[in-house]
């Protein structure tokens, strides 16, 4: 459990730096030219890996249902969306609105998947992620 725990501090440390470096070179170009390089090369480096590691079309990966490989397009949009969300308001807020939807849709999943054994606290949590972001707006 640890090691997940840790695994996923680093995937947040992570997120939080692509989002900012994405951010920096949409100042240079755009929003949508960032999210092509980003992907253009993460896609080198895990075709890399992959030739390296191996298992890049793995047994029953045609089978999978056409919804399966959404996520690819659902990346985009969040890359794209992030890097121009950053340079407009500023990364905190970005990164706390997206946590913010991120639990929010993780509640929504919960419920619909009948898990309401922490609702409370995850209402709780998303509140208080809300009302983090709504703090830190400047009032003039």
């Amino acid at each position: 459990m640890t090691t997940a725990i840790l695994f996923a501090l680093l995937a947040g440390i992570l997120v939080s730096l692509s989002r900012q470096l994405n951010g920096r070179l949409a100042l240079s170009t755009t929003a949508l030219i960032a999210s092509y390089w980003n992907h253009i090369v993460g896609f080198a480096v895990l075709t890399v890996f992959g030739l390296i590691i191996g298992g890049l079309w793995p047994q029953g990966a045609l089978n999978a249902p056409w919804y399966a490989y959404l996520g690819g397009t659902i990346g985009v949009v969040f890359v794209a969306s992030g890097s121009w969300l950053i340079a407009r308001i500023g990364a905190i807020n970005t990164a706390m609105l997206v946590i913010g939807g991120q639990m929010i849709s993780g509640v929504l999943l919960d419920l619909a998947r009948g898990n309401t054994e922490n609702l409370a606290a995850s209402a709780i949590g998303v509140a208080m992620i809300i009302a983090g972001m709504a703090l830190t707006q400047k009032r003039d």
